[in-house]
């Protein structure tokens, strides 16, 4: 039998995912503790001896034959990046798309000519890479050669991904190859003013990913085996997502769609659509938005930052969220036990209740930062709106993953949060979407087989991903 595999390093848990390829069909999943403090291989070996015992309950493992063997990782925290522009709202956000789109997690944004203040900031800032932007082609190319100077200055020695003002590459090239600094070149991300071109860029990120941040995280050892780490989890969904909702030139994809993906320290939106106006009267404004985008939201998770998410959401919206019997709980007694006690599973119907009220907290302001804002304009041909980022109103599909919102037995519930609300109509989220959950995980998994086998990934997610009830 031809089995397709599918690994997925995760912070907490090591998720393997066996594909049989002639029936195109999960043939079994296992995961075990992730453990990249020792040796990455361990908490693997458990898990892959769990997969075996399960495909040997279907067939005989020795008529195994494996056609593929990837992985994704989010090990350790996943890739913690800054973005560098010249200015917030073009270069510097163009700059924060591209490095959100490739996985990674964006710690901070600057723009301008860099200080010594910044510099130190940043030298202190524990980072794996470092995005260089500033300047559109043939336009301003001094700021981002002052910044690579202050770079080189400051002796920061982590990779830099170079995706700025074409004019200015020579120079910084000469600068970095002195300098000795591990340096990767990209198409600019913002060639015209409000023109986006991340792709190039991820790109350059992956590769970053699996050759230099691989081995830092302790991953070296599973080479052997899988042929090299492929990509950041983040990155493997929004392919996923992708391909979901594109298709190719033999399986159809199903449209335009959003993912929720909540866990224990950030929620992530990655919405699959172009955004235009579905209203009269509205004119785009601002930036260009990637047809897939990806948001992380650091402040909004169910462990880590449970104390973060009831800071962002407050009391009062989470206690909205609960049952009726469960009215008089003390929201900020149970996020902190969550905090404190990050690998907790909740077992009583008032823990899974508390979470799942938590979980709608985080899906609400997750779709408000990530969807586009309209903003009321007055003109002399009467009342115009201004849009800034996508509309996502008419999008048909949000899947939710996670593991709040798989084991959950409101999924809808939890996804129904992230709905348009007639209160906050300025904010364009889902009218009425229909939910898919991915109770199976398959999701990062699916983003790894497209690599190589998009069709069958189309096929497979379209039979595994459920109608929420």
């Amino acid at each position: 039998m031809k089995v397709y595999l599918a690994i997925d390093f995760g912070s907490t848990y090591t998720k393997l995912t066996a594909v049989d390829m002639e029936n195109e069909v999960i043939l079994a999943t296992a995961k075990d503790i992730t453990t990249v403090e020792d040796d990455i291989m361990i908490g693997f070996d458990k898990a892959y001896a769990k997969l075996k015992a399960e495909i040997s309950k279907k067939i005989d493992f020795d008529k195994v034959e494996f056609v593929g063997k990837t992985a994704c990782s989010s090990a350790a925290g996943g890739l913690k990046m800054i973005a560098i522009g010249l200015v917030p709202e073009l270069t510097a956000e163009a700059a924060k798309k591209a490095a959100l789109g490739a996985g990674a997690r964006v710690i901070k944004t600057y723009s301008y000519e860099l200080n010594h203040r910044e510099m130190e900031e940043i030298k202190a800032t524990p980072l794996d890479i470092i995005l260089l932007a500033g300047g559109t082609d043939g336009g301003n190319k001094e700021c981002i050669i002052h910044n690579a100077k202050m770079i080189v200055e400051h002796e920061i020695k982590v990779p830099v991904v170079v995706a700025g003002n074409k004019a200015a590459i020579d120079e910084i090239e000469e600068m970095f190859k002195k300098a000795g600094i591990d340096y990767y070149v990209a198409a600019n991300v913002m060639p015209f003013i409000n023109k986006l071109n991340v792709e190039p860029s991820r790109e350059e990120i992956r590769k970053v990913f699996m050759n230099r941040i691989v081995e830092a995280k302790g991953m070296k050892q599973a080479e052997d085996f899988i042929k090299g780490i492929l990509m950041p989890t983040p990155a493997a969904v929004l392919k996923a997502a992708e391909i979901l909702s594109v298709g190719t030139d033999e399986e159809d994809g199903i449209g335009d769609l959003i993912v929720v993906d909540i866990g224990g320290a950030t929620t992530d939106i990655h919405s699959i659509a172009r955004g235009e106006p579905t209203k009269p009267s509205v004119m785009i404004k601002g930036l260009e938005e990637p047809f897939a985008k990806r948001t992380v939201e650091g402040d909004l998770g169910m462990r880590y930052s449970a104390l973060a998410l009831l800071e962002a959401a407050g009391t009062r919206k989470i206690r909205n969220y609960l049952h009726d019997s469960l009215k008089q709980v003390d929201v900020k007694a149970q996020c902190k036990y969550r905090h404190d006690n990050i690998k907790v599973v909740p077992q009583t119907e008032e823990e899974i209740r508390f979470d799942e009220a938590m979980a709608m907290a985080a899906t609400e302001l997750a779709m408000t930062r990530h969807c586009g804002v309209l903003e009321c304009v007055y003109t002399p041909m009467g009342t115009m709106f201004n849009q800034n980022g996508k509309d996502l109103m008419e999008t048909p599909y949000v899947i939710g993953t996670g593991g709040v919102i798989i084991h959950s037995l409101n999924p809808g519930g939890i996804l129904k949060a992230g709905n348009f609300n007639e209160q906050d109509p300025i904010h364009l989220k889902p009218l009425n979407p229909k939910f898919l959950v991915d109770r199976t995980y398959i999701l990062s998994s699916m983003g790894l087989l497209a690599q190589e086998y998009p069709e069958v990934a189309i096929r497979v997610m379209k039979k595994y991903l459920v109608e929420a009830k």
